[in-house]
């Protein structure tokens, strides 16, 4: 197919770099680039896991831990200004 497209900068320099890279002409680097951004290729994203053990708090109240927490906290900053 015969089309006219206009690159912006960032990706005629994606495939200037291709062409260079490669030795391609541009038809075939812009080609190779569109089948590697389209392609079903990239694999899937797995994010890595770790065993913790059980929770030492119990985390159904985790609001009002986050709460006594900060009130600890603020208790301790007044003592030390004072």
């Amino acid at each position: 197919m015969r089309t006219t497209v206009t690159l912006d900068p960032d990706t005629a320099q994606i495939v200037r770099r291709r062409m260079r890279e490669r030795g391609m002409t541009f038809k075939e680097a812009l080609n190779d680039v569109i089948r590697s951004g389209a392609g079903d290729t990239a694999e899937e994203f797995q994010t890595p896991t770790a065993s913790l053990g059980r929770p030492s708090v119990n985390l159904d109240r985790a609001l009002q831990v986050a709460g006594d927490l900060e009130d600890e906290d603020l208790v301790r900053k007044e003592r030390a200004g004072s």
